[in-house]
């Protein structure tokens, strides 16, 4: 198992697209900013309050969640090794049959055709 990376929690940047930071949600356009400490203290409410609620909702119902995807991923890994990848090799084994079945009509109805009309017109060369 590999070690946990306490301080890069997101390696993979796959949660790159959830901006929570107070610049992410809060913006004062050119013309229109509030007095300097309604803004910084809007920014240390937001930050406080931010992290509290998500620290609370991660200690009621993290580990709940965590527990509930790895469940998840379990069943989809077992589901893939146990009935997909075995269906798809019966389907392939089937499907090999059935494309050897169509090249031969193809081959003996298509076949015959295609080399007349190449004979008949190769006879038409221009010298």
């Amino acid at each position: 198992m590999a070690d946990l990376d306490m301080i890069n929690r997101d390696p993979n940047n796959i949660n790159d697209f959830v901006g929570v930071q107070f610049e992410d949600v809060l913006a004062e356009p050119e013309g229109a900013h509030s007095i300097d400490c309604v803004w910084k203290a809007s920014f240390f409410c937001f930050n406080i309050w931010k992290n509290f609620f998500y620290k609370l909702a991660t200690l009621c119902c993290g580990m709940c969640i965590a527990a509930e995807w790895g469940c998840e991923f379990a069943r989809i890994a077992f589901t893939h090794v146990w009935f997909v990848t075995p269906l798809f090799k019966v389907l392939e084994i089937n499907c090999g049959c059935l494309q050897k079945f169509w090249a031969l009509c193809v081959h003996c109805c298509c076949d015959p055709c295609c080399e007349a009309f190449g004979l008949l017109f190769g006879a038409f060369r221009k010298d």
